[in-house]
């Protein structure tokens, strides 16, 4: 079993394509497609099935993934461990965050990082705030910055805290409280919201806010993105609540500071079981302390 083989079936099974997969790791199909075949004949099972639409993994297939992917990335950071030792950083570099950070600037701290470690790949992935933190806790991902209520602080991975904010109304221009300078919960809870969907940390910070007020409120539109929030609320659709420190990126909206607006607390997390190469010096670049957190 060769190392080359898993990242042939990893691309596949990522792609749902040989062709693709061939196009990923820059050989013919036919190189592929003959590795694979031979890897499935060595193991004594068929890994992936086949059909003219598309190809999907078989149930021994989705058994051999994880671990495909495990010794890739043992191997990769062996390499990166390697080139550490001589003074030189390269590997993969992983990053998650949650759409509205605004303690960081991301993409600034990227091109720094770059810059400085072209022979690093950078990996970028938006998703919510609990499943940054359980990427992390698997190694999938290897610093992530996410935003949770004041109530809850990531568990299981380093942290560091970046800053506290507080959520704002965010209005369409002609809504009736849009020349307001300041607004209430209980005014708010007559309206028709736009939010996260439920369960997520960035929608609980808001539901526990108007819980503890004593009160209810409609949300009919649940969207991922911060983005669509704002267009629904431009479109008049609804109204919704974002971080202030988050507001000002936001176009065709106007946001009132809310009296009792929730709070949510910003974080940097990545693996308290060890740091890559690569991961390290990103956290050097940020200022990040080396020892805190969990």
């Amino acid at each position: 079993m060769e190392l080359q083989q898993m990242r042939y079936v990893v691309a596949v099974a990522e792609t749902n394509s040989f062709t693709r997969a061939a196009e990923r790791c820059l050989v013919v199909q036919s190189a592929l497609s003959h590795q694979i075949a031979r890897l499935e004949r060595e193991l004594g099972a068929r890994l992936f099935e086949r059909t003219s639409r598309r190809v999907r993994l078989t149930p021994a297939g989705a058994a051999f993934l994880p671990a495909a992917r495990q010794c890739l990335d043992a191997a990769e950071r062996a390499a990166a461990e390697v080139a550490a030792a001589v003074g030189e950083i390269r590997g993969r570099l992983a990053v998650g965050l949650i759409p509205t950070v605004a303690a960081v600037d991301i993409p600034g701290a990227l091109r720094d990082f770059r810059r400085k470690y072209p022979q690093v790949r950078i990996d970028l992935r938006v998703g919510s705030s609990d499943d940054l933190i359980e990427q992390v806790r698997n190694g999938a991902i290897d610093v992530a910055f996410l935003g949770l209520p004041t109530t809850a602080r990531p568990q299981g991975v380093a942290v560091h805290e970046l800053a506290r904010d507080r959520l704002v109304a965010v209005l369409a221009p002609d809504h009736p409280l849009a020349d307001e300078q300041v607004v209430d919960l209980r005014r708010l809870s007559s309206e028709v919201f736009v939010d996260l969907p439920a369960g997520t940390a960035g929608r609980i910070q808001s539901d526990l806010a108007f819980a503890a007020a004593g009160l209810d409120r409609d949300v009919a539109f649940e969207v991922t993105s911060a983005d669509y929030i704002a267009r629904l609320v431009e479109a008049g659709l609804a109204v919704a609540m974002l971080p202030a420190a988050y507001a000002p990126q936001l176009t065709g909206v106007v946001t009132i500071e809310v009296t009792d607006a929730p709070a949510r607390v910003e974080y940097v997390i990545w693996s308290r079981v060890g740091s890559t190469p690569a991961a390290t010096a990103f956290r050097t670049v940020l200022n990040i302390p080396a020892h805190t957190g969990n």
